[in-house]
């Protein structure tokens, strides 16, 4: 495992353990998180990353996106004087600059009730219009789940 994939390890055991307690099955991670049953476990583990990212960095928005082979790429927003982007973009730009060639999922845990436009479309762009993006509160609940076409 490279220097990238030990980080997203151990950023997820973090994740983890900053939301909440592990079910006595093993299968979900929970404290506010959907019922597991409506939830797939790699859409669980992306929207706990976006909660963590978005907790750990003070931001407004936290997002995570998980490519074709599985990999995930996880940022907060940037508010720079030279450079704004929402969480879900730069998720989706180092996503590409780490050699992704398609998305699989997004999550974004944000307190807005809707995505952008810029949002979607960055997802369009690289994992198509199909691809799903769930919207998530703070307390890491899933309030929708849109396609990025």
């Amino acid at each position: 495992m490279g220097v990238q994939g030990a980080l997203l390890c151990r950023a997820y055991a973090s994740a983890v353990a900053h939301a909440g307690a592990r079910e006595a099955d093993g299968a979900s991670y929970a404290l506010g998180m959907t019922d597991s049953s409506a939830l797939d476990p790699e859409d669980r583990k992306i929207v706990t990353l976006a909660r963590a990212a978005r907790a750990r960095n003070a931001v407004p928005e936290g997002a995570a996106v998980r490519d074709d082979n599985g990999r995930t790429y996880v940022a907060g927003t940037v508010a720079l004087p030279s450079l704004e982007l929402s969480a879900l973009r730069t998720a989706v730009a180092m996503a590409v600059a780490s050699g992704a060639t398609a998305l699989e999922a997004a999550a974004v845990v944000s307190g807005a009730e809707s995505l952008a436009a810029e949002d979607l479309a960055a997802v369009r762009d690289l994992g198509g219009a199909a691809t799903p993006v769930l919207l998530a509160g703070a307390d890491g609940t899933v309030r929708s789940v849109v396609t990025a076409g």
